[in-house]
Formats: structure tokens, sequence, C-alpha cells
């Protein structure tokens, strides 16, 4: 590597750095008097006789001056114009005193136009040497300060996408790498680009010595588990961590620095997800017509992004909301360059049984995913009416809507709050289930089937974002109950399940997608604290950063959720995908029901009603602590 001498200069103290210029300008004086014989005489002249006078008399007479008008004290690596100014002032008087001497009176040997040629070469000179000085110095001391005031990070991965996030943070305004991390230990002490690679055991050692505020993997080949592993390693030397994306989502271009992403629970969960089935992804969706309801929501969005890239004919999007439909068209449009599939934005409440009707008519799809709901618990706890019109009675229509046109594949996206529910949304998403295993068993056409499935991460509503902002304004962090529990699993991943669930159907299954282990909430905020490079404050901990504040189980909230309501699912050809037969009542027997609900409804007789859900739904358990049942029930009377 070639010799750096600036950081070495900048590090020596002020009485030094003015010594050493005090002694560049003797040897630019003394340059310039033999320079200036050069010019004059246009041969090189030893320095001896007169000219050594001149030489010695030269800066005898320029660096009082100098001093004088504080050319020592300015910082060479700030000088501007002020300065300039006054080393032309100073080296102006200079050369006046010398040239009276050596113009003016005289010396043998020495030609009198050297008294006048010299302080020009001199004042050139000096100049020269300032203008260079702030351009080397100035540079590596504004370097040095943005160094300073960055974020000084490790990369963990020394590996190729390691060195290419490493050159791509070289001008980052933000943060500044100052080496690897990496478990090869044939790599520990070498250096890359200049950068070097340091042992994961040392971490808590670096963060010190090296001020690291931050570690940022590149290990996108690792599996979920390895990465847990070294999460919890980085955990305890308290850094925030930052990470890549998959070797999937890298695969297209070079690394950049726009890819780091803040760490996501998922991260955490020591589960790798299992490729998609290219097969099962297709079978209803390649070349067909497929609607998607609730278009624009968290997972009706991802269905839609997961739909485009198997190539249907045609998409059709369903969205209430006219600017959730507005974005997820925008998003798709841009997409769809080179492809033949064409995006049909429909503004539509899935509770308008005749616009349900006239949609699916006049575009006869072939498969529909029907993602739209309430699905926010406290929410529609406390709109119970407008839950179960949505959640099921919506259903129904988009269900007898897609009857009606000879639909192929119904696909409910369901919930593990259906399963011996507390709330009103989990009921009602029960009895959702129920209309379709009854519509599935009276013989129809359209095979119905159900996903059910538990939380998603980054959904709106979601605990991940939620405790991220959080921690961000400096907590607290709000969890209901220390053992609230719960499955994660991502968004993509839960849809391109669903998907492949809705292939395999034959006609009334719940399908159960495999979420792996239960988390505590608890834990998850405890990590994302951690790896937020933060410390959880308690108790044990008085002076830590972020406090976690429990405020009490909201209405209709359970403590765990549950799959199945069952036992002994069946494997199905995915092995995240299992299908679960449940009890059921015939069509026959539900319809009067539905019949019931939808006058109690439109009668807002709250008692009937929760009755009525009572009776349907096995297992359904209300909260009574809810207020707002009660509330509108006096209200009506």
């Amino acid at each position: 590597m070639p010799l750096d001498l600036k950081a070495p200069v900048l590090a020596l103290p002020r009485t030094a750095k003015r010594g050493i210029a005090i002694l560049a300008d003797i040897a630019l004086c003394v340059f310039a008097v033999w320079f200036a014989y050069f010019l004059r005489l246009g041969e090189f002249t030893s320095m001896s006789g007169n000219l050594l006078i001149a030489a010695v008399t030269s800066p005898a007479l320029a660096i009082p001056l100098f001093v004088g008008f504080g050319l020592y004290r300015a910082i060479f690596r700030y000088s501007g114009w002020p300065a300039m100014l006054a080393v032309a002032r100073a080296t102006g008087i200079y050369g006046l005193l010398f040239a009276s001497i050596f113009t003016a009176v005289g010396f043998d040997d020495v030609p009198r136009t050297i008294g006048i040629i010299q302080p020009i070469l001199l004042l050139l000179l000096i100049a020269l040497s300032r203008a260079l000085a702030r351009l080397w110095l100035g540079d590596e001391y504004r370097s040095r300060v943005r160094r300073a005031a960055k974020q000084q990070v490790l990369i963990y991965g020394a590996g190729q996408a390691g060195r290419q996030l490493a050159a791509a943070m070289a001008k980052s305004p933000e943060m500044h790498v100052v080496g690897f991390l990496d478990d090869n230990q044939q790599l520990h002490g070498s250096n890359l680009n200049g950068l070097r690679v340091y042992d994961p055991a040392d971490l808590d050692t670096l963060v010190v010595s090296l001020k690291v505020s931050d570690v940022l993997l590149a290990v996108p080949s690792l599996s979920r588990r390895r990465r847990n592993e070294i999460l919890t390693d980085i955990r305890r030397a308290h850094v925030s961590v930052r990470t890549l994306p998959s070797m999937t989502d890298l695969a297209q271009g070079r690394v950049n620095i726009s890819d780091l992403r803040e760490l996501d629970v998922d991260d955490l969960l020591g589960r790798d997800p299992v490729p998609p089935d290219p097969t099962l992804l297709a079978r209803s969706i390649e070349g067909k017509v497929v609607l998607v309801t609730g278009a624009g929501g968290s997972i009706g969005s991802e269905l839609c992004r997961q739909i485009l890239e198997a190539r249907p004919a045609r998409l059709l999007l369903v969205e209430l909301s006219e600017f959730a439909l507005y974005a997820i068209h925008q998003e798709l449009s841009e997409k769809l360059s080179g492809q033949q599939s064409l995006l049909i934005p429909l503004i539509a409440s899935v509770q308008d049984a005749s616009r349900m009707r006239d949609i699916m008519s006049t575009w006869n799809p072939d498969t529909v995913y029907h993602a739209a709901a309430y699905k926010h618990v406290p929410l529609v706890e406390h709109n119970p009416v407008e839950g179960i019109r949505n959640n099921t009675l919506g259903t129904l229509c988009a269900a007898q809507a897609a009857m009606h046109s000879g639909v192929t594949s119904f696909v409910l996206i369901s919930t593990d709050k259906a399963v011996r529910p507390t709330n009103v949304m989990g009921a009602s998403k029960r009895l959702a289930e129920m209309v379709l295993q009854a519509f599935a068993s009276n013989g129809s056409s359209t095979r119905f089937s159900m996903v059910r499935f538990g939380n998603v991460l980054d959904s709106s509503g979601s605990v991940v974002p939620r405790f991220r902002q959080q921690i961000r304004d400096g907590g607290p962090i709000s969890l209901t109950h220390p053992e609230v529990t719960r499955y994660f699993m991502t968004i993509p991943e839960a849809s391109q399940l669903v998907l492949q669930a809705g292939s395999m159907a034959r006609g009334g299954e719940v399908f159960v997608l495999d979420m792996g282990q239960p988390v505590k909430v608890i834990d998850l905020a405890r990590r994302m604290i951690a790896l937020s490079g933060l410390t959880v404050r308690d108790e044990g901990n008085p002076e830590g950063d972020i406090a976690i504040e429990v405020t009490g189980l909201r209405p209709g909230e359970k403590l765990f959720e549950e799959l199945l309501i069952g036992d002994d699912p069946e494997p199905t050809e995915h092995p995240r995908i299992l299908r679960a037969r449940e009890a059921f009542l015939s069509w026959e027997d539900l319809s009067g029901h539905l019949d019931d609900l939808k006058r109690f409804l439109d009668a807002s007789d709250l008692p009937q009603t929760r009755a009525l859900l009572q009776n349907l739904v096995a297992g359904y358990m209300p909260d009574e602590q809810i207020v707002d049942w009660k509330y509108l029930e006096i209200r009506k009377h």
C-alpha cells in the first residue's frame, strides 16, 4: 500500500507544524535565489560567494516578516483569500527590502535584477505552497471529520456480497466501514481492499476500540438457523444490526447500500422457508383469469405480486379503498413490461352482491382469492355489525357470485383466530369458512377451499413495525401481556403457500400452514431492542434504554392462538401445507341461520347476533369484559 503521510502530519502538535512550515519557507527562499540566478544567467551556479550571501539574506528578511504578518498562525488546510492576501503583503514588503539591498545598493557578482526576480518567484512559491497544503491536508482533514461523524460499522461476511457492499459504501454519507468479521479463520488478520478481517469472537473488544455502532450482515446464503446463532452472538455486543436480503433477491444485480434493511423478526424465527413449487404456483394461475378481493391489503397486494409473476392472462384487482387500489395498480403496472398479462382495477365492496355478480359474469375469472376482510381484532370488536357483514356475509356474496359465474377455484384467506375464537373477528371468519364448506358439500362445481395461518410479519397492524417505531421514539414498547404467544410467517412466504394450497384443493378443505414454533412476543421485543444496539430498562437494569410496558389484553385478544380445531391433519404434497377436515353444517341447516343473522344485523340486535354466533361457531367464547356490545345494546333501547 502507498505510504500515507497526511494522517501523521495532522496528528503533530501545533508547534511542530509551525516549525515544518518555517523550514519549508526557508528552503523556498534559498531555492528562489538560486532559481532567479538561473533565469537571469541561463545556467545553474554553485551556491558560493555573494550568491550565498543573497541566499542567507533572503530567509533572514522573510521569516521575521512572515511571523509578524501571522503567516504561521493560519491553519493551512483552511487557507483562503485572506491568508493569500497576508502572504502578498508580507512578500511585498520583503521584496522592497530585498531589492533595496541587492538592486539599489548592489553586490559584486549578484545581478541587480535578482533583487526583483527573486521576490516575485518567492511570492509565487509561497502562495503555491499554501494552496497545495490546503488542497492536500484540507481534503484529508474534512475526510477525517466526516468519518468521525459517520457511524463506524463492521461488515459480517468477507465474501463477494460483503466486498461489494464495502465498495458501495465507500462514499456513503452516513456510514464508514472499518473492517470485516468472518468465520473463516484463514482470513483473520488479512486485508481485503484495505479493510482488516477480524475474528467475530473479538467483537466486544472491537466495538470499544473501533467505536463500532452497527454490524451489517452480508451473509445472504446462510441458513436462518446459522443466522440466528450469529445474531445471538452479536446481541451481547450491544450494537445495531442491519442485513442484506436473501440470495434470491440479490441474484439480479450488484449489492447496493439501498439493499440494506433493518433486521426484521423473520430473521430471528430460526426457520428456513421452503422454496415454492413452480408447478403448484402456476396450476391455477398461468394463462388464466384471476381475481383477488382485498387486492390493496397486506396479504391481497402480496398475492397480486406473486400471481403476476406466474403470468395470468388477466388479473382483476377488487378493492373498496380507492387509494389502496390505485397504489397496487400503479405498482403492478410498472412490473408489466414485456408481459402479456392485463391488469383490471375494480372498485367494489364484497358485500355488494349485485356488483360482485356483475364483475364475475363480465370477466369470468377462473380462480378467485378472497382476501377482503376486516382483520384487526379490537376494531372489529368495537364494530361487530360491520365486521360480521364484511367477513361472513361478504364471503357469502363473493362465493355465490363465483358459483353463478362458473368460477373453477375459490380460495378463502382465513386466520388462526377462527379456531375456538374469543372475538368477533375470529368467529366471523370461522363462519365464513363454514359457508364455503357447506357450498362444497352441496355439490358445487366451484372448488371451495380455505387457507388458515397466523400472524404475518410487517402486515398492517403487525407488532414488528409498531415495536420498531417505538424503539426509534425512545420507548417504551407497549405489550398487552408478557405471556402472549403467536405464530409468525413472512407475507411473501404466506402468500406463496396460499397460492400453492389453492392449487391442491379438491373442494371443502381447510388448509393449515405449518408456521413452525410459536414465539413469545415479549422475546421478540427484547431481541429487537438488543439488535438495535440498545438495552432493556427494567428493575434489573434501571439505566437501560428502552422500557417494556405491559398494558393489558385488548378486547377479544387471546394469550395463545391455535391453527387446528380437530386433530390429526393430513399431509399434502407440500411439506408446509396440511389438510384438515373439520365439522360444519350442511347448506340446508346453515342457510336459515344466515338469514337470521342478516335480520339481526339489519336490526342491530346485538344480543341475538352474539347468541347466534355462539350457537353456530364451535368454541366461540366472547369476552364478557367488552363494553361495546353493552354500550350498543343500551343505545338501541
